[in-house]
């Protein structure tokens, strides 16, 4: 599958080039995008560094990196880049944000005469006193240079803490939407840059989606106001390689559910979040997802999972995709049924 590397210039106090993953989406009866490889760390490396300069989170590498010390991984250390991905499940159109996997697709409107692309990007997450809600949206406005107007309850949050807020934020480093805002039709919650980029890939913000500046400005610049948004909660994702079904698994979440119509009421202007009910993290285990998954990808062909390999794959929940099962050629049922 042909990857696309666009070279961006992110100046701080140097120049440091950093790539926007762009994928020619595959053909049909292919699931899965780019490909696992490997660096070697420097060092002056961080786990954080090496991420965020092969697009990637906090997560990201980290659970694909188990024993690794985060802040030194030493030089010469061997690391992984998990950049194979399973497309998340329902409509290629718009962006889809998957929480579960700290990870965002963004499939732009297909030009005629031109092969569709997706996008992706690593992202922050509400944290689980701030969760960020689950459902269907779009974008209805844009901003350049955002001031912040911290809510309320945040800068209670904030006051208790010691470190009280201005009722403005303005433009500038110590603002942290960063330079870039997308408005969800959500009310109160927003697609956003952040002037603290190693907390992307990771559950840390007040429910908003957090993405390091580099991607947020980038991908201001082509997506637009109505852009359909799918908010998901997906830990486990199975599709077609081919001939090959291939899973990507990824922990829990605690807790992710739609937000409560009578919760909106609560939302107060701009980055504001409410807290809603923390669902029983043993209502639904990692295998049930695996069978909900495997049906979905074998409604039209017919496909068995080798049951030990999931195990093995949920045990590591690293969101490292593996074969999983094959194609049954000329079967009227999938294992799942027998």
């Amino acid at each position: 599958m042909r990857k696309l590397f666009l070279h961006l210039a992110a100046i701080t106090l140097v120049t440091v080039p950093v790539y926007a993953d762009v994928f020619e989406l595959p053909p049909e009866g292919y699931d899965v995008i780019g490909s696992v490889s490997t660096v070697t760390a420097r060092y002056e490396d961080t786990l954080v560094d090496i991420a965020r300069r092969h697009g990637l989170g906090y997560y990201d590498v980290v659970r694909a990196n188990p024993g690794v010390n985060v802040w030194l991984p030493g030089e010469g250390t061997e690391i992984i880049l998990p950049s194979r991905f399973v497309l998340p499940p329902g409509p290629r159109k718009g962006l889809v944000l998957n929480l579960a996997e700290y990870r965002m697709y963004y499939y732009p409107e297909v030009k005629e005469g031109e092969p569709a692309y997706v996008y992706t990007y690593p992202m922050s997450i509400g944290r689980m006193d701030w969760e960020t809600p689950l459902g269907k949206t779009s974008i209805v406005a844009m901003a350049r240079n955002p001031a912040w107007y911290p809510p309320q309850s945040v800068r209670e949050e904030h006051a208790a803490d010691g470190d009280p807020l201005p009722r403005i934020v303005p433009p500038g480093p110590e603002n942290p939407l960063g330079t870039r805002a997308l408005r969800l039709g959500l009310p109160g919650y927003l697609i956003h840059g952040t002037n603290r980029p190693a907390g992307v890939g990771m559950r840390v913000s007040h429910g908003c989606v957090r993405m390091f500046p580099e991607d947020i400005e980038f991908l201001f610049e082509r997506i637009k106001v109505k852009t359909p948004v799918r908010i998901i909660n997906v830990p486990v994702k199975i599709g077609w390689d081919g001939e090959a079904l291939v899973a990507e698994i990824h922990p829990l979440l605690e807790a992710a559910q739609p937000l409560a119509e009578e919760s909106l009421a609560q939302i107060e202007e701009l980055d504001a979040d409410v807290q809603l009910p923390v669902p029983d993290p043993q209502s639904k285990d990692p295998l049930t997802y695996v069978t909900e998954q495997f049906i979905a990808a074998t409604a039209e062909r017919a496909g068995q999972l080798d049951w030990d390999r999931v195990e093995e794959l949920v045990g590591r929940s690293d969101g490292i995709p593996e074969v999983v099962g094959r194609r049954i050629k000329n079967a009227a049922t999938s294992a799942a049924f027998e």
